[in-house]
């Protein structure tokens, strides 16, 4: 695994400054502490951390074919490298090493832009043709490697793995986007394309873009998708029997490495079922890391423990302090632009811990949206049941008033929260959906706010960014659509990001065998019943590992991997929390309602409201601030 990047003027061939990108390339030296290396010539400049993984002798980059006409600096593993290889060999290419970046180099030259569509696997990769004078970027097709990019003011086109290296440029304009603060207050994470500044964006997952030298920015090409296209007339006997062969295929071609090789184990569903193929798959025992808490109510290292047992495993666990706090500037240098989701914190542990023992680590993130694991999900189709029942007109008359008037209770679980319940069935799937997720409400949003600042948002809302991927989602069934919506923001957006830089911070790679596409592609296609059957999420997913399980693995309560903000703000961080949102940086931003601010503190501190979620984003977000001050 790697960092990238590159400068390329679209203007012409003015020079590159080595120093500069080589500046750049150092911010991400953690992504890639074995080797570094800068090439320029007239016009561009790439750069390159490299984490030594396949071919540890030859595969230094930036890399070009025989001429030096093609060079690419790329961020990945392809898994289908070898069978490409043999195929471009057989075509007439010739390779001096065995690394799948030479694969790319030669796949351009055979197949051009279409060269990803026979990629498998997980990849960032900018790619230099001088004599099409073309600059070539490309992400893989669910998010799981990161790539950044921004047109600076003098024509030149700049691209990274991380936004501190974009950020290290010093003609990169760097205003706040208040479209991207909406969403950031409403998701937890700035969803693609945005990124926090109006300057850089993120290309999406699943695109391209293409940009020729003395044109415009061009615009991204979206190569891939989700397709929801149903399998017909597939038993769920049939189904259970083709999960487990196609899983354990995306685990096989993940095993490939020179270097020590493990995985993650919460004894949860997802790692449990990698671990459980990567054992069948291994003459010597898998090496599985945990964490372990000290408090009960968050600790779930009994049931990795008994999965590391079960299968032989050579397993380590470590314990963390549930009051372990001390990460919240780091997190705020790892993202580089403000992220709430605090399970950042143990995600953050778990890969320091792994690393002691392996270079690659597998792990189970992606199954809750492939197989509709997530409980929201559960709820969403009790609410939309209703709401084939009722004309639009009549609940939003009906519900959106009991839902005003209703008192709201946090404090309650969710069947008894009727306001949130009412305002569901008073919106469409998508909007409450939306809603459902969202860390602060529309109104709660409204309150935070100055005015200045919601003028500044000119009536954009958060919203939109999952009404605009309904209107592209290939499906319109109704359990399927939210899980398109969460592959396109929340997996992305939230969990792949999280895990990326979490991992990256330590130079670990993780590898990800439930987003290998060709098994999104086939479990998108089953039927919405066999995901969601009688209230069991992953229903067919569990069924299939039934011989593979124990059945207290399989369906015991999902815990997540979380951390007691309530507790924290109302015990060790309750004077960090009043001096952050109570203090001078978010005071001089501009863009908060200050007495809304302290309504919030006071309601948390004296236990009438739990606001420990977006009391824990304005955290973030003041600590993105002052590192910009330091800036």
């Amino acid at each position: 695994m790697c960092g990238i990047v590159g400068i390329l003027d679209t203007r012409g061939s003015r020079s590159i400054d080595p120093a500069l990108l080589r500046r750049m390339n150092e911010t991400q030296h953690h992504r890639g502490p074995d080797e570094g290396n800068v090439y320029v010539e007239p016009g561009l400049g790439f750069g390159h951390r490299r984490l030594s993984v396949i071919d540890l002798s030859s595969g230094l980059q930036p890399m070009g074919n025989e001429d030096g006409s093609v060079m690419v600096c790329y961020n990945g593993e392809i898994y289908n490298y070898q069978e490409l290889m043999a195929e471009l060999q057989g075509l007439g290419h010739v390779f001096r090493t065995r690394c799948d970046t030479e694969v790319i180099v030669h796949a351009w030259e055979e197949w051009g832009a279409a060269c990803v569509d026979r990629f498998r696997g997980m990849f960032a990769f900018g790619l230099w043709d001088r004599n099409k004078r073309q600059l070539f970027l490309a992400r893989d097709r669910l998010g799981v490697k990161p790539l950044f990019y921004a047109m600076l003011p003098d024509g030149m086109l700049a691209f990274s793995s991380e936004l501190k290296a974009l950020r290290s440029l010093p003609g990169l304009p760097r205003a706040i986007d208040p479209c991207a603060v909406e969403e950031y207050f409403a998701f937890g994470y700035v969803p693609e394309p945005r990124t926090i500044y109006q300057g850089a964006l993120k290309l999406a997952p699943g695109h391209t873009l293409l940009q020729q030298v003395g044109a415009p920015l061009a615009q991204p090409h979206r190569y891939w998708d989700v397709p929801f296209k149903p399998h017909h007339g597939m038993t769920a006997r049939d189904a259970q029997g083709e999960l487990i062969e196609r899983l354990r295929e995306a685990v096989r071609i993940r095993l490939v490495a020179e270097v020590p090789l493990g995985a993650f184990l919460s004894g949860g569903v997802d790692s449990s079922a990698i671990v459980a193929m990567m054992a069948g798959l291994s003459d010597q025992p898998v090496n599985t890391c945990s964490i372990a808490f000290n408090d009960k109510a968050f600790d779930e290292s009994a049931h990795a423990a008994q999965v590391a047992q079960l299968y032989r495993t050579a397993h380590h666990a470590d314990t963390v302090d549930t009051d372990d706090y001390g990460l919240l500037d780091t997190l705020a240098d790892l993202y580089d632009e403000p992220f709430a989701d605090s399970s950042a914190i143990p995600t953050y542990r778990v890969c320091q811990l792994a690393r002691r023992r392996v270079t690659v680590a597998l792990s189970g993130d992606g199954g809750d949206e492939n197989f509709a694991g997530y409980r929201r999900y559960r709820y969403a189709m009790a609410e939309q049941a209703v709401r084939g029942r009722i004309p639009l007109a009549l609940r939003r008359s009906v519900f959106g008033t009991l839902g005003k008037y209703y008192p709201k209770a946090d404090w309650a679980p969710r069947v008894f929260r009727a306001k949130t319940t009412f305002e569901g069935l008073a919106r469409g799937l998508v909007e409450a959906y939306f809603h459902g997720v969202s860390l602060m409400s529309d109104q709660m949003r409204a309150q935070l706010f100055s005015k200045p600042f919601q003028q500044k948002l000119q009536g954009y809302r958060a919203v939109e960014v999952m009404q605009a991927h309904a209107r592209r989602s290939p499906t319109q069934d109704p359990l399927s659509l939210l899980q398109y919506l969460d592959l396109k923001t929340y997996l992305p957006g939230d969990i792949l990001t999280k895990v990326d830089r979490a991992s990256m911070a330590h130079a670990l790679e993780v590898r990800v065998p439930l987003l290998d596409h060709k098994l999104v592609e086939w479990v998108s296609g089953l039927p919405p019943e066999m995901k969601l059957h009688g209230g069991e999420g992953k229903y067919v997913f569990k069924k299939s590992l039934e011989a593979h399980l124990p059945q207290e693995i399989l369906y015991r309560k999902k815990m997540g991997f979380s951390v007691p903000l309530a507790a924290w703000f109302r015990g060790p961080l309750r004077e960090r929390m009043r001096s952050a949102l109570l203090g001078p940086v978010l005071a001089d931003a501009g863009i908060f309602n200050r007495a809304y601010l302290s309504e919030m503190v006071e309601h948390h501190e004296s236990g009438r409201r739990d606001y420990s979620a977006p009391i824990w984003s304005l955290l973030m977000f003041e600590a993105f601030l002052r590192k910009e001050a330091a800036a």
